[in-house]
């Protein structure tokens, strides 16, 4: 399976990225391709305004080419105000075919105590939205100035146990639906045959 996680922390100072790479590498361990689509690195330009920009117009078509190859698929987000960050959801404005019928986990991070709740929770209402599958638990990371070091290690037993939790969950839930679309693909191959 092909996992591409979706990160939505552009600010300068961010610490959420840290999330996002130690599970690609987490994941990679497993023996499962990752692919970090970083919004930093690769930022989109707001949604609607790229049609007069070829060079917007090729980032926009590289991302979705990534998001497309991906069987499921992690959005890391900070809470911001109560939310989940506007850059990703500038992200979730030019994409919909990509998310359609893939899982999708959720991975939300705070500075306080409470590791973005509300982001998440909303994110997951999107994640229907979109008409795909949200994995109906989430990591939540809080403190996040503190979880993780600048190697992208955890800090403390307890992050490492919320991240395999997570991790064992959300892989458990991708490989079940990567199974029956699978299934479902033979069985239409059958038929035309």
């Amino acid at each position: 399976m092909k996992i591409a996680i979706l990160l939505g922390a552009i600010r300068p100072g961010r610490q959420s990225h840290k999330a996002a790479y130690y599970l690609g590498k987490l994941l990679n361990e497993k023996d499962m391709e990752t692919d970090v689509i970083d919004l930093l690195k690769t930022p989109l330009p707001v949604f609607g305004s790229h049609e007069d920009n070829p060079a917007a117009g090729k980032v926009v078509e590289s991302i979705r080419l990534r998001l497309e190859e991906a069987d499921a698929l992690i959005f890391v987000t900070p809470e911001y105000q109560g939310s989940f960050s506007g850059a990703l959801k500038n992200a979730l404005d030019y994409y919909w075919a990509e998310f359609k019928r893939k899982p999708i986990g959720v991975v939300s991070t705070s500075t306080g105590k409470m590791g973005g709740i509300n982001a998440s929770t909303q994110l997951q209402h999107v994640i229907l939205s979109l008409g795909a599958f949200p994995l109906p638990g989430k990591l939540l990371i809080a403190g996040i100035h503190e979880a993780f070091d600048d190697h992208y290690e955890p800090q403390n037993d307890l992050i490492v146990e919320l991240v395999n939790q997570f991790v064992s969950d959300f892989l458990w839930f991708a490989e079940a639906l990567h199974q029956k679309k699978a299934a479902e693909e033979v069985a239409v191959e059958v038929i035309r045959n």
